[in-house]
């Protein structure tokens, strides 16, 4: 037992040990560059999968063992550790950082849950929809994080409220009783009066023994109920359908944009890397593709978890002009009280909206397809301007603009100059980078080009090449299945870098007319496949 004991406790350094030397005689016996790149794949794949090393550590090992085999120069190999896809998630985080230091994201999400009503089928739907909305320009993760403690405090406002209305009810009940037994007494005499006399109320004092005694046997009762944390089993399944919709809703509005996930902006920057000639793959054209999907699933979803968690009543859902119930208006009160508390809608605020509007409508409007967009202005040089030139032009805006007046008036009555700090700092700015994601992202792309020096990824190409006559509907099946399943336990950013080299070249077998479409939808369908993941580690994450 104690020789387990000292295993699992070193079974990181073990793995990594016992990994590099089973696999060493990949290299040594073949003798090719083919070999060594593999060898070089296999380690980094397995300590990406079991993180016996942290997932940025390893990410560097290509920078490492590309130039001790001979297969990649050093100074190639850095360069491809900092690309386009690292400017832009530098302008994305810039404004990530500002919405989150001034609020907005706390104030977009009230809002949209006091337009939707507090019923608890559409209040689900209300923090679904604005979880969405943040995650498609937010990391999931932070936005999960950012909503759930006002979803959390909801949801116990509304289990408080329920208690406090079956209390009073129990309290009005229990009076009537006393009446009742007065009224149907039909005991005559000096008995009758005696029955009387011992069933009225105290003065004083039968409202509030009633009201103790009532929650006295709600706790009593609730006692067995999911370990006295919940009252009713309907409270426990309340609360996971509120979670589990954060959870959700945050991963499909990442699914939207380019910028709502990291897989995304990996795929995007490897399929411009790859087929630099296609120019298909922007903001406008991958939210045109994505929006109309992500809102099928987001309803989808919500509707599993409403008939999952708490049933699917369509005849209570839209039942016009039904005046609300007590812990309804309570939860009511509590999300106006949460925005009140917010204040009018400040200078900082607005502003950060103003540029994230502008923002979305350059991205958009740079390459729309149906029409010319900005980047025509720079036809001399077409393709220099990208998505990232755009977030790099906004996040510079971040740092030069002031966060407040920049004078202000004495108590003499003259106007003096006032302290200068922009909307953000270079600090707060590196607190909310993931230099983890950046680093990591960069590992896949060197990893990616030393698989095309090496020729390995010809030779995987050959290998799969009767795959290549089969319908485009069981290469996509075959590679979602593939994906799927290694995503549920290993991350999503380590499988994407690390699979994308690996299934590229099958797209090169798949023939046909729309021969760049469908490689466009296969490699497409496979980022989406592995954002769809994100849901179990999300779920258990809240």
């Amino acid at each position: 037992m104690k020789f387990f004991s000292y295993v699992l406790v070193y079974r990181r350094l073990l793995l990594v040990v016992f990994t590099v030397l089973i696999l060493l005689p990949l290299p040594l016996i073949l003798r090719s560059k083919e070999a060594e790149c593999a060898y070089t794949l296999f380690v980094v794949a397995i300590f990406w999968l079991t993180e016996a090393l942290p997932l940025s550590i390893t990410a560097l090992l290509p920078g490492l063992m590309f130039p001790m085999f001979g297969i990649m120069p050093s100074k190639e190999v850095a360069s491809a550790y900092f690309k386009d896809f690292h400017l832009l998630l530098i302008g994305v985080i810039c404004l990530a950082t500002s919405i989150e230091k001034w609020n907005l994201h706390k104030r977009i999400a009230l809002r949209m849950v006091m337009m939707v009503g507090v019923n608890p089928a559409w209040l689900s739907l209300g923090f679904m929809s604005s979880t969405a909305f943040l995650s498609m320009w937010l990391s999931n993760t932070s936005t999960a994080a950012m909503v759930m403690p006002i979803v959390e405090a909801v949801a116990q406002q509304v289990i408080s409220a329920e208690a406090e209305v079956e209390a009073t009810q129990m309290t009005y009940f229990s009076g009537s009783t006393n009446q009742a037994l007065e009224i149907d007494e039909s005991i005559n005499g000096q008995e009758a009066n005696e029955r009387k006399e011992k069933t009225k109320p105290v003065p004083g004092y039968s409202n509030d023994a009633g009201k103790i005694s009532s929650k006295m046997e709600l706790e009593k009762n609730s006692g067995t109920n999911s370990g006295n944390k919940y009252r009713t089993k309907k409270d426990h399944m309340m609360c996971k359908l509120m979670c589990l919709c954060i959870a959700y809703s945050s991963t499909i509005g990442g699914l939207t944009t380019i910028t709502g996930t990291s897989t995304n902006l990996i795929f995007a920057e490897h399929f411009n890397m790859r087929y630099p000639d296609c120019r298909c793959i922007n903001f406008g054209s991958w939210f045109i593709m994505s929006f109309p999907a992500a809102i099928i699933i987001l309803l989808l979803s919500w509707i599993w978890l409403q008939w999952f968690f708490l049933g699917f009543n369509f005849k209570e859902m839209f039942q016009c002009g039904k005046p609300p119930t007590a812990k309804q208006k309570a939860c009511a009160a509590f999300i106006k009280q949460e925005y009140q508390k917010l204040g009018p809608i400040r200078y900082q605020e607005i502003v950060t909206l103003v540029l994230f509007i502008v923002m979305a409508l350059l991205w958009f409007s740079r390459d729309p397809g149906f029409v010319s967009g900005w980047s025509a202005l720079f036809s001399e040089y077409p393709g220099f301007a990208t998505d990232s030139t755009v977030a790099l032009l906004i996040g510079l805006l971040f740092f030069l603009i002031p966060a407040k007046r920049l004078t202000k008036t004495t108590p003499t009555g003259e106007t003096v100059a006032f302290d200068y700090s922009p909307l953000i700092t270079w600090k707060e700015f590196q607190s909310f980078m993931p230099w983890d994601i950046a680093i990591l992202v960069g590992g896949g792309f060197a990893l990616a080009d030393g698989c095309e020096e090496s020729g390995l990824s010809k030779w995987i190409g050959n290998k799969l090449s009767p795959l290549g006559s089969l319908p485009v509907w069981l290469i996509i099946l075959i590679s979602s299945l593939l994906v799927t399943s290694l995503t549920e336990v290993a991350s999503n950013p380590a499988t994407i870098t690390l699979l994308l080299p690996i299934l590229s070249p099958l797209m090169i077998l798949v023939k046909g007319k729309h021969f760049r479409c469908r490689k466009t939808a296969l490699l497409e369908l496979f980022c989406h496949q592995l954002k769809v993941q994100t849901l179990a580690l999300l779920s258990g994450l809240n």
